[in-house]
Formats: structure tokens, C-alpha cells, sequence
């Protein structure tokens, strides 16, 4: 109980001192990158006065170190900001400040109507990489050299030559379009989640095959292998027993680096497949210089890398009591 206390405690100060460098590095780029808010809020047709005044009044004139102490302590306070684009029914309230005022959505309710669209498609590609990479990473790893490793290796080398937006118009234009399998574009039930889910699945696996191939085959190398064997033990309990528990390990530390390249993937195939999850409402968000959804994003998506590998490195202390020490 002290290891996880002092471990929580020193993983969540360094979380934390994360969060805030990735949230002020955004703020910084989003406000230097081209373009004015206040115009894209008021319309072509606003007056450069009209359009200085309500910048001001948004306080987007002001240093950038000071909007953020602004931006900070509404952080503080749980508020995310309001979008400077987007309505409460998604639509865009723009060429008038005063219903941009009166109907802006806060970033935070945005961000929760799209969330369990991202977890779904997330959990569902999390869960198909996993069925295409455990049984070839094992298969690799037992029989290294020979037909399974060699088979794990081109399987990996064609799902690595596959760039994901290429991979997703070709799958939507056979399966959807040509087959009329499986519905792809936009969202109207679950059917939706399985094409996108399956790009991302593709993106992922052969990092996790090589990888859990190679913990697998070092394993089988050390000698408490070879004394489980010496006792009698059979090849199925060395592997389930001793071989997969210590491969666990590598594999873990790899799923909390690989959440990074997941949130980073959802992005891309949102937006191909116009699929409502944080992805598209990030993209969006860009072209619009939405700046305050930006922000939300980033601040949401470096939490959640946080607390996954804070969760990883508790179950891997779990499985390996060694790296309590």
C-alpha cells in the first residue's frame, strides 16, 4: 500500500506538470498560427472596427502569458472555455456577436457529446488489434525462424505499408459503396464503428506483433523456462503459467506509449469517415480557428495519456513486483 501511494502520488505530480506544459504549448501555437478569431466569429462582411472591438472584448488583443492566466484559471475551475463557432446542436453561430454570444456551446459539453463516439471506435480497434496480433506475436515468438515468425513478419510488413487514409477510402469505396456490407460514412448505430475500427486495428498491430514476438522469444531463452521444464512442468503450463505473464510486461509499457499514436489515429479516420468523435470536432475546430476546442482536446487527450500509462504501470508493478523496487 505505501509503494502505491508514493508511486500514485509521484506519477500524478509528473501528470500534472505534463498536462500544463502540453496546455500552454497549445495556447501558444494556436495563437500564433495565421488568422483572427474575432473575423471568423463576425463574417467577412464585419467592419475592421467591429471586428477589433469584439477581439478586444474576448481579450484575444491581450499578451499571450496573460490570456492564458486567464485561460488557467477557468482550468482551474473546470472550464474548458466556449467554442467560438459551435452552437449546443452543433451548428455554427457566426456574422453575429450577440447570437454567437447568447448561443456559443461550452467546450466541455461538446467534448462529452463526442467522447463516447472516440471510446467506442477506440475500444472496438483496441480489441481487433489485439485478436490479429496475440495469436501471430505468440506463434512468432514460439516458433522463432521458422513458417509462424516469418508469416508474423510479411503480415506486419503489409499492415505497415498500408497508410491509413489510403486503407480507409479503399475499404469504404469495396465494402460500403461496392459490397453494401457495412455502412461507413457518418453515424447511425454501431454498424458504423466497424470499418473505422478496423483501419485503426491495421495502423496498430505490427508494432504489436514484432513486439509481443519478441518478448515471447526472449522469455522462452531464460533459464526459469528451462526449470520449469527440468520439473516437469508441460509446454502449454510454461507458456500460459510463466512465459505470457513475464511477456506481459513489455507489452503493457507498449499499449500506454501506443494510447498516444491511438488518440493521434482516431483523429485521422474520424475525419475520413466523417465518423462524430473528438477527431472530427478537432479538425473542424482547426480549419475554424475554434481556438477554445483545441485547447479542450489537448488538455483531454494528455489527461487521458497520463492515466492510462499511470494504470499501465500499476498492473505491470502488479504482474512484476521487482519493479515496485
Amino acid at each position: 500500500m505505501g509503494f502505491i501511494l508514493t508511486f500514485l502520488a509521484r506519477r500524478l505530480a509528473q501528470g500534472l506538470l505534463i498536462v500544463l506544459v502540453v496546455s500552454f504549448a497549445i495556447f501558444a501555437l494556436v495563437r500564433l498560427a495565421p488568422g483572427d478569431p474575432a473575423r471568423t466569429i463576425l463574417g467577412g462582411m464585419a467592419s475592421d472596427e467591429m471586428v477589433e472591438a469584439t477581439a478586444k472584448e474576448m481579450g484575444l488583443r491581450d499578451p499571450i502569458l496573460v490570456q492564458y492566466g486567464r485561460y488557467l484559471a477557468g482550468l482551474v475551475q473546470g472550464d474548458l472555455g466556449t467554442s467560438y463557432i459551435k452552437t449546443e446542436s452543433g451548428g455554427a453561430a457566426m456574422g453575429n456577436q450577440d447570437q454567437t454570444v447568447s448561443s456559443r456551446a461550452s467546450v466541455t459539453s461538446l467534448i462529452l457529446k463526442a467522447l463516447p463516439y472516440t471510446l467506442q471506435l477506440a475500444g472496438l480497434a483496441l480489441v481487433i488489434a489485439f485478436v490479429i496480433s496475440v495469436p501471430l506475436g505468440i506463434a512468432a515468438g514460439v516458433h522463432a525462424g521458422r513458417w509462424p515468425d516469418k508469416f508474423a513478419i510479411y503480415a506486419s510488413s503489409v499492415f505497415v505499408s498500408l497508410p491509413n487514409f489510403w486503407f480507409a477510402i479503399v475499404l469504404a469505396l469495396v465494402v460500403t459503396a461496392k459490397l453494401g456490407w457495412i455502412p461507413s460514412i457518418g453515424y447511425n448505430g454501431f454498424a458504423y464503428t466497424i470499418l473505422p475500427a478496423i483501419v485503426i486495428a491495421v495502423e496498430m498491430s505490427p508494432i504489436f506483433i514484432r513486439s509481443l514476438s519478441v518478448a515471447v522469444a526472449d522469455t522462452l531463452r531464460q533459464t526459469f523456462v528451462e526449470v520449469a521444464a527440468v520439473r516437469g512442468l508441460g509446454p502449454q503450463r510454461i507458456l500460459y503459467g510463466h512465459v505470457l505473464r513475464n511477456s506481459a510486461v513489455p507489452i503493457l509499457n507498449l499499449f500506454g506509449v501506443q494510447v498516444g499514436a491511438l488518440l493521434g489515429g482516431v483523429l485521422i479516420v474520424e475525419y475520413i469517415f466523417d465518423y462524430p468523435g473528438i477527431g472530427l470536432l478537432t479538425v473542424q475546430a482547426v480549419t475554424q480557428r475554434d481556438f477554445p476546442i483545441i485547447q479542450g482536446v489537448a488538455i483531454l487527450s494528455s489527461v487521458i495519456f497520463v492515466v492510462v500509462n499511470i494504470l499501465v504501470d500499476l498492473v505491470a508493478a502488479q504482474i512484476d513486483p521487482r519493479l515496485e523496487s
